[in-house]
């Protein structure tokens, strides 16, 4: 799973949340001809695996210029079915379009208030106090955006509450994934303020990544095949 991308600077390249939502993608089995939708893209890794692993559209996304530019890029090399466009999961409402399998990387690091509002790079970790800033979003609008029988899978860290992520009404989750890995640069330079937050034990220096998997519960019949391309349409 290896996968050698073209990455700008500034855009967020795959580490090991990226790396984990990887293996957790290639272990659900994204049905084949699916219509698929990855948040956060950075140089589109996600997307690209699901093109490969059978998914007839991908549709990324991205709130960094860049990032748009350096996914698209990977995309065409490998000539696969990846639209990428600036925005977000919000934008994707406008779409009326509903998704077999979303995947996503959001923005979970905990931050401080004056931390909050760094520009450039930052924008790609930071998420407020708790770090749920993004995630709270996407999971509340999760439902209006999966199809009948759709899956959402969303990585974290364990810093930011897996059990808030789990509890998100209208879906079944469960945790699929996890990885210990040591704090990167960005935790290890918050690591007093994390303790005063009571978010790390004092001297922790290793997080927990988890990956949850949301899926729309089904319904008692499932749609017919004209329903079910109503769907992926957004025709009314």
């Amino acid at each position: 799973m290896v996968t050698v991308l073209v990455k700008a600077s500034g855009v967020y390249g795959p580490q090991g949340d990226s790396r984990l939502l990887q293996e957790a993608l290639h272990r659900a089995s994204v049905p084949r001809g699916a219509h698929a939708l990855d948040v956060c893209t950075g140089t589109g890794l996600i997307a690209l695996t699901a093109a490969r692993l059978g998914a007839l559209r991908v549709r990324a996304v991205d709130t960094c210029y860049r990032a748009v530019l350096t996914a698209r890029c990977n995309a065409w090399l490998r000539s696969l079915p990846v639209h990428v466009e600036h925005g977000d999961f919000r934008s994707c409402l406008t779409h009326r379009q509903r998704y077999d399998v979303i995947t996503a990387n959001p923005p979970y690091v905990p931050c401080p208030a004056d931390a909050d509002h760094e520009r450039g790079r930052a924008r790609a970790w930071n998420a407020g106090l708790d770090g749920r800033r993004y995630l709270d979003q996407l999971c509340a609008m999760a439902p209006h955006l999966l199809s009948a029988e759709g899956m959402l899978l969303i990585v974290h860290s364990a810093l930011c509450g897996p059990e808030r992520t789990l509890g998100q009404a209208g879906l079944k989750a469960s945790v699929v994934a996890r990885r210990h890995q040591p704090f990167g640069p960005v935790l290890r330079a918050r690591a007093e303020w994390l303790t005063e937050r009571a978010l790390i034990e004092r001297g922790q220096r290793e997080e927990e990544l988890v990956v949850i998997r949301a899926d729309r519960v089904p319904p008692a019949s499932c749609p017919r095949p004209a329903e079910r391309a109503r769907e992926h349409s957004g025709a009314p």
